[in-house]
């Protein structure tokens, strides 16, 4: 896992550094993981611009901005809140690029409409229009956070 990581990491920051793009991570469940996995290729200072880490709704709204509206229609885990996450981070930094990820690691937190292993994806670029994703990981937490992880990466690449 942590070579595709690193090959998906360094994917992502040649794309950026290719367009003159700058990154910021909004996260939630992976509580920094896809930051971890940008900075940890050399030279990542010059694409990475920074990365929340907002795990309460209080965060969400105070640090991010997303409205309390949308976590009491949609609750925290929705695309709509991946969303606001995502947006939220391109407003509040010097980022051109952004991704968000917000889910139900586990074990426990799951309900009958959200299940443990479901993770919802914002990617926002500036002047376009933001993409969202729900996808469904299995295995226990640590399997679900790694999963969200290289599907961030891989998404933001996409959107590249």
């Amino acid at each position: 896992m942590a070579e595709e990581l690193e090959q998906l990491a360094i994917a992502l920051g040649q794309r950026l550094v290719a367009r003159g793009l700058r990154v910021a991570t909004a996260e939630s469940c992976t509580g920094g993981l896809v930051a971890a996995a940008i900075t940890a290729i050399a030279g990542s200072s010059q694409w990475f611009e920074r990365g929340f880490i907002t795990y309460s709704n209080e965060a969400k709204i105070e640090v991010l901005g997303v409205p309390q509206a949308t976590l009491d229609e949609f609750g925290s885990v929705s695309e709509e809140t991946a969303r606001a996450l995502a947006l939220g981070a391109l407003e509040r930094s010097l980022a051109d690029v952004s991704v968000a990820v917000t889910g139900i690691a586990g074990p426990a937190g799951g309900s009958p409409g959200k299940q443990v292993g479901m993770v919802c994806f914002g990617w926002a670029v500036q002047g376009t229009a933001t993409t969202t994703a729900t996808r469904h990981f299995s295995g226990g937490r640590e399997a679900v956070r790694q999963a969200s992880v290289v599907a961030a990466l891989e998404g933001l690449i996409a959107c590249l």
